[in-house]
């Protein structure tokens, strides 16, 4: 009898922890734990190895850079973070105009497609050079590259949403009368959104990691221009501070595209 008792306290408890995977809180709960147990295995490897701060600094040498120069940080990251949005909105904007274009249009798709592709495969960084010469070491490079980087995978994403819209759809929404403008608003813009989502996604970080790129090529200012500018002077715990700030801040866009998400195409999930 006891036996049974234990084993179905057992049952409970694995049922307990399956159901709390499925919370919010274990979203939250989770991933702190996994960043504390790294960060304090980063502190006993430098401390037990004897690692130098100018090599690899330990995570309490960074919370002191942070603290120290913490003006520093927030200024540069709100540089950061305003060209990565200037350049994802507008790549926001050309990309789901091209995808729809593409998507819709045959001969659109024929003409210019290829010539995406064709520049999309350059790589950006090969850009920002020239971007300097053309627009001087200030916000303009940044923004550039930020919408290089993130208006082809929403113009593909968008494109193939609409690709997937079945010719059934299509053809009862015509035999009802509909006009290709309805067609598009009633149909293919709520079947396409998804995509659209999960295109803003991807190209958010995008923007975020072509901003950075730029900054620490052709800049005065943002994360990237302070990475360059500590590592050149051997401010290796400021450099990390600076790429810890990088990965929060990337976090908390892609979050925030994902709750907005969440709220838009509720009825898709």
């Amino acid at each position: 009898m006891q036996g049974t008792v234990d084993n179905s306290r057992r049952v409970n408890k694995k049922f307990d922890f399956e159901a709390f995977l499925n919370t919010k809180t274990a979203t939250i709960i989770l991933p702190a734990i996994a960043t504390v147990v790294l960060f304090v295995l980063w502190e006993l490897a430098v401390i037990i190895f004897k690692i130098q701060p100018f090599n690899l600094p330990a995570p309490s040498k960074i919370l002191e850079a942070t603290i120290k120069f913490a003006p520093q940080l927030a200024e540069n990251s709100w540089r950061t973070v305003w060209t990565t949005f200037a350049g994802f909105v507008l790549a926001s904007v050309v990309g789901i105009i091209l995808g729809f274009l593409i998507g819709y249009s045959k001969f659109i798709y024929l003409t210019f497609y290829p010539l995406l592709v064709a520049f999309n495969t350059i790589p950006k960084s090969a850009l920002v050079p020239l971007l300097a010469v053309w627009f001087g070491a200030n916000a303009i490079p940044a923004i550039v590259t930020a919408f290089a980087l993130a208006f082809f995978p929403i113009a593909v994403n968008v494109a193939l949403g609409l690709e997937t819209i079945e010719p059934e759809m299509k053809d009862v929404m015509r035999a009802l009368g509909a006009s290709d403008l309805e067609i598009f608003i009633k149909v293919g813009w709520p079947h396409t959104l998804p995509y659209v989502f999960a295109s803003l996604k991807i190209a958010v970080s995008f923007s975020f990691i072509g901003a950075v790129i730029a900054e620490s090529i052709a800049s005065n200012a943002g994360l990237g221009y302070l990475i360059v500018q500590a590592a050149s002077d051997f401010n290796v715990p400021l450099a990390f501070s600076a790429l810890i700030t990088l990965a929060i801040l990337g976090v908390m866009l892609y979050t925030l595209f994902v709750a907005i998400e969440k709220k838009v195409i509720f009825w898709a999930r």
